[in-house]
């Protein structure tokens, strides 16, 4: 069965602490702000971040009396490390295949947030990426999880595991749907320093998405803000009208710009902006 109703995002590595959960839940308030029907999905049953995030703005939209819009959510508990059964897991594994293409059917967009380690369910829902955004961090750290590189001279030594998948990813999907995957990695925590490391950094991303394909964009800076917001369930496009129309700080400012860059980046199919 095709999913191609809706446009696909998946926020996917498999490394923790990247903001996998913190871009899923912006990407969805910023599209439904722009009037699209958003339905998410937490595939990390284990960490569960961007369904505490949901619930968390569950809770301030009641305690409050507020109206924050709030995505169409679900969550697939199975993960083969919580000591389920194989059949568990391939029953909650069919069950992640019937929401991805239950919701595609219903909304204009769909966002999968997937755990920080590899697994069959994270794997199943990159197969139905239209665009996938693999958050890293701006070190060379992160940078191991894309390709192996030799520490001397910078040269890439082959592909990682991940990036192995993404390939395994892509031919399943074409093989589904004849669809095609716009891998996008997004530089999270970039310093306002240009620092030595910093531009080493640039340059083997340059190199990396020649050999990869994948394109790079620019993400969030490292800011406190965004863990505060977490703990109330708001996103940083939330917060000028929870400070009651007061005017945000030049740091709040250039957060919100910083999530406006990334849903352009993402380059959305008409079909999606206009439904």
């Amino acid at each position: 069965m095709s999913a191609s109703n809706a446009h696909i995002i998946v926020i996917g590595n498999e490394k923790g602490g990247s903001g996998k959960s913190t871009t899923s839940m912006h990407l969805a308030v910023a599209l439904m702000l722009q009037g699209m029907r958003v339905a998410t999905i937490d595939v990390d049953g284990r960490q569960g971040t961007l369904s505490r995030y949901i619930a968390n703005r569950e809770i301030f939209n009641k305690k409050m009396g507020r109206d924050y819009p709030i995505p169409e959510h679900y969550r697939i508990n199975g993960h083969a490390a919580d000591g389920i059964t194989d059949a568990e897991l391939a029953e909650e594994t069919e069950r992640l295949r019937l929401v991805i293409e239950g919701t595609a059917f219903s909304h204009d967009i769909v966002v999968i947030d997937t755990p920080g380690a590899a697994n069959k369910l994270s794997f199943l829902a990159h197969t139905y990426a239209d665009t996938l955004i693999t958050p890293m961090n701006d070190s060379f750290i992160d940078l191991d999880g894309l390709a192996h590189m030799d520490g001397h001279g910078l040269n890439i030594k082959g592909p990682s595991h991940y990036s192995e998948a993404i390939w395994e990813a892509k031919k399943q999907k074409a093989a589904r749907d004849s669809g095609t995957i716009d891998w996008i990695v997004m530089r999270n925590r970039l310093s306002n320093l240009d620092a030595h490391n910093k531009r080493e950094v640039e340059q083997a991303m340059r190199e990396l998405s020649k050999r990869l394909g994948f394109r790079v964009l620019p993400g969030f800076s490292e800011r406190v803000i965004f863990r505060e917001l977490f703990l109330v369930g708001l996103t940083i496009l939330d917060l000028k009208e929870a400070a009651g129309g007061a005017a945000l700080s030049r740091s709040h400012m250039a957060a919100r710009d910083e999530v406006f860059t990334i849903v352009d980046g993402l380059k959305l199919p008409q079909k999606a902006i206009a439904s």
